[in-house]
């Protein structure tokens, strides 16, 4: 498993050394998921955040009628769970898997709390974290609630810049609150 990505992202915002990659490095679990394969259901427990580090992953929630909303995409460089469950461990209602086929690091809730015990700069890069999330998260809730359609998909392709045309149309849909069809004519007012 390659985690020069990560590890860079680490040194970068907290300052680590080698020693403590290392160390870090030592909590981190391989894994492979094929397109389609999941990470979490809805109903259980997120026991692991990922870091993606090649392929792509998505968050998404089911409502009643079995239609998908995703939340998130985490192409490589972006962390991914359901962080209410992770952190409280209590029943996810996020779905997380693959849309193409991806290897990620996994690292579980009490490796980063013993983590964050031994090496005190992490809690720095975790807080970062955790502050970027909450504050997409509000902007996105805003945006949904006063942007139109084809501003939310500007957004998206601004966000997502390698994304466009990587995945699926349905799921850029999804993501940005509007049918496929209606999504396909956004893109061809271009």
């Amino acid at each position: 498993m390659n985690i020069d990505l990560l590890l860079g992202q680490l040194r970068k915002q907290s300052g680590l050394d080698d020693a403590d990659c290392a160390v870090f490095a030592s909590k981190l679990r391989p894994a492979k998921f094929k397109r389609r394969e999941s990470l979490l259901q809805q109903g259980q427990v997120s026991r692991d955040a990922a870091f993606v580090l090649s392929g792509c992953m998505r968050a998404y929630s089911l409502d009643d009628n079995g239609f998908e909303h995703v939340l998130q995409f985490a192409p490589p460089g972006w962390w991914i769970t359901d962080m209410y469950s992770w952190i409280s461990k209590k029943e996810s209602n996020l779905c997380i898997e693959a849309i193409k086929d991806a290897q990620v690091a996994l690292l579980s809730r009490d490796d980063q709390l013993e983590l964050f015990d031994r090496i005190p700069k992490l809690e720095r890069y975790f807080r970062i974290l955790a502050e970027n999330a909450l504050v997409s998260t509000r902007t996105r809730l805003m945006e949904n609630m006063s942007l139109t359609a084809k501003q939310r998909y500007h957004i998206f392709l601004k966000t997502y810049p390698n994304l466009g045309n990587d995945i699926p149309q349905k799921l850029i849909a999804s993501y940005i609150g509007v049918t496929p069809e209606f999504l396909s004519k956004i893109r061809g007012e271009k």
